[in-house]
């Protein structure tokens, strides 16, 4: 039975510590960590996530008739922007999910673009390690169809 997250995702993951760690922040991890609970935090896979996105962006831009390298250049950095991805962030409802810090939760970091930015590259970086590539590149494609 998939989660309210994963109904939001449309994937259904096979190993749910993976959704946890990219919904993660750093700073809900090191206050769990101070009262000693393990919590690990979601920035390696903002990191891995990343490099999924913009392997799936350059393919769907190369399938579509983009033909130069700048042009590919281009449009990537277009499509990546912090706010495009918090806007598929917040189209998606994920910021409902995201553990916050104290501190962030004061100032509704999950609204902050950066963190829905940050939160959407983690949650791809789970996908992809939870499903593999081809799953990953499905998600980003509907993801970012509206977009591409």
């Amino acid at each position: 039975m998939k989660s309210e997250i994963e109904y939001c995702l449309d994937y259904k993951f096979k190993n749910p510590m993976l959704l946890e760690r990219a919904l993660t922040r750093k700073a809900f991890a090191n206050e769990q960590g101070q009262r000693g609970i393990a919590s690990v935090d979601q920035e390696i896979f903002c990191t891995l996530g990343d490099a999924v996105l913009k392997t799936v962006l350059i393919d769907l831009l190369i399938r579509n008739g983009v033909t130069t390298p700048d042009m590919i250049t281009r449009r990537k950095i277009e499509l990546e922007r912090e706010e495009n991805l918090a806007a598929i962030g917040r189209k998606i409802k994920i910021g409902a999910f995201i553990r916050l810090g104290k501190g962030e939760e004061k100032h509704n970091a999950s609204e902050q673009p950066y963190v829905l930015a940050e939160t959407l590259e983690a949650i791809i970086g789970a996908v992809f390690l939870d499903g593999g590539y081809n799953i990953a590149e499905e998600r980003i494609k509907v993801w970012f169809n509206d977009l591409y």
